[in-house]
């Protein structure tokens, strides 16, 4: 699903406004009536007191036609109209006359704290107070406001988005509406996913309000939500006639003494993913643990006895390397990484330790092959790329990265976010379950795997985060997300194969 900006949602409605020759008016009766129907559905008629809360731009304007669909609907409805300024904008107007011909309750204006109402758990309130425009903080009495409905434990409903939040940029010091759900207008925004403002959100829904087609397939985006129907388009399915060697060979560079297990489950998520053959490199004392633990894995060591790899050399060809997990930062195996890299042609999926050597070897990045998967954790990003100001900021630092280095950079965090060629591919499947040791071993392995198969670097790393966070969603119909392990993603990473056609079950 595309990702609109700020920028091309305002595009979109003038396009449709174009296409259907209809005044921009219409839109936001299309717009107001559908978020009216959602909650009208779902109240049944209940006598629930309703609060609107509406500011004077277009974002008002939407909340004062639903106001009119509820009056005409008979619930109880107080509206209110937020006075942060006197410039109101024409839809808002002509939406303000149209309420007035079916109520004599006429909105209220709310121009201080002072004038702020009460609220209660049992009211319904509609967040309608600013849109996609806000580019800066609310004025003080208005993010009052906004901590009230917060703090009153009402079921709460923002329109498009949830009051004080920017779409394209980070609002700094400032309260942010945090609703119970977002009914948001034809696609989610990029700020419903990252760190700082997902933080606001409990749960978001997509009103299709049927703003133009041609416009919506034919604009490119440079963020895109990564779901199911995505997910299906990158599958390979495998051929009647093939063999193990088909399906390509992964080396797994990992692990070190007391960090084997980040080894086997590196090597776990490769073999699960369907690489055709998994080989581990790592040390001497290693060996033992993976040919007892993982009788499908082939094994390769260093020369040397130590409890740190101190050189990378084999005799084999694998169609991928994936390198790091639990390789330790040893200055031994700092010099082993170097020597390897500056040599090395084989596509590479580095995470863990290898980042974090690269961060104290800055010079080992130029060696790397082109298109290479990164697959850092916050800390290790911020060690690559440098601090950031914001969300927004990290991710254009990121896109910076990624194309000096022309490589694939894999930004892991409860929306994992892909990054290359200056596009964002926002993931939406994973639960706080993944937040577990391992978890990150595992999708290396995935990615890794699914390279081995002979998908493309940016393809294996978006489908590879996509099942890697479906295997967790699944793993939690059968326990917590306390109870969540990393081995259970590589144990359920094969029904969430299974799940990419399986049929939807009937209500």
């Amino acid at each position: 699903m595309k990702i609109l900006s700020k920028d091309q949602v305002y595009q979109a409605d003038k396009a449709t406004e174009n296409a259907e020759n209809i005044p921009s008016y219409n839109l936001m009766e299309r717009a107001g009536g559908y978020a009216f129907q959602y909650m009208h559905q779902r109240l049944q008629g209940q006598p629930v007191p309703v609060k609107i809360f509406c500011g004077i731009g277009n974002n008002g304007g939407d909340g004062l036609v639903i106001a009119r669909y509820f009056v005409e609907h008979q619930y109880p409805v107080d509206v209110y109209v937020v006075n942060y300024s006197d410039n109101r904008s024409k839809d808002f107007l002509l939406a303000l006359d149209e309420l007035k011909k079916v109520t004599r309750k006429w909105p209220q204006v709310l121009k201080s704290e002072e004038d702020l109402p009460e609220l209660s758990r049992e009211d319904l309130i509609v967040d309608c107070i600013f849109g996609i425009g806000i580019n800066r903080p609310a004025p003080d009495w208005v993010q009052t406001l906004f901590v009230a409905i917060n703090k009153s434990g009402a079921y709460t409903v923002s329109i498009d988005v949830p009051s004080g939040m920017g779409i394209d940029l980070t609002i700094k010091d400032s309260a942010i509406v945090t609703p119970t759900i977002v009914l948001t207008f034809q696609t989610p925004k990029l700020a419903f996913f990252l760190p700082e403002s997902g933080k606001y959100i409990n749960n978001w829904t997509v009103l299709d309000i049927g703003l133009d087609r041609d416009f919506l397939n034919s604009v490119e985006t440079q963020a895109q939500l990564i779901d199911k129907a995505e997910a299906q388009q990158m599958y390979k399915p495998r051929t009647k006639f093939s063999h193990k060697g088909t399906y390509g060979h992964a080396l797994m560079i990992a692990g070190s003494y007391g960090k084997m297990g980040a080894a086997i489950l590196s090597c776990k998520g490769a073999l699960s993913a369907g690489a055709g053959l998994v080989t581990a490199y790592t040390t001497q004392q290693g060996v033992p643990i993976l040919q007892s633990s993982l009788p499908e894995v082939m094994v390769m060591v260093d020369d040397f006895m130590g409890n740190v790899l101190e050189e990378i050399e084999f005799d084999l060809k694998p169609t991928v390397i994936g390198i790091g997990p639990g390789i330790g930062t040893s200055q031994k195996t700092q010099n082993a990484l170097g020597e390897f890299l500056e040599d090395n042609e084989v596509p590479l999926v580095l995470d863990a330790d290898a980042l974090n050597i690269l961060s104290k070897n800055k010079q080992f990045l130029d060696y790397l092959p082109k298109y290479s998967v990164l697959t850092p954790h916050p800390k290790e990003l911020e060690r690559l790329i440098g601090a950031w100001e914001d969300d927004f900021d990290k991710l254009k630092k990121a896109e910076a990265f990624s194309k000096k280095y022309t490589c694939v950079l894999v930004l892991k965090d409860a929306h994992t976010i892909t990054v290359f060629d200056g596009k964002y591919y926002v993931n939406n499947t994973g639960n706080p379950g993944l937040a577990t040791g391992g978890s990150g071993d595992v999708l290396t392995g995935i990615i890794t795997g699914l390279i081995a198969q002979n998908y493309d670097p940016l393809t294996a790393a978006i489908f590879g985060v996509y099942l890697h966070g479906k295997a967790a969603d699944i793993a939690i119909n059968h326990t917590a997300y306390e109870g969540l392990t990393a081995s259970m993603i590589t144990e359920f990473l094969g029904q969430a194969y299974l799940d990419l056609f399986a049929k939807p079950e009937k209500e």
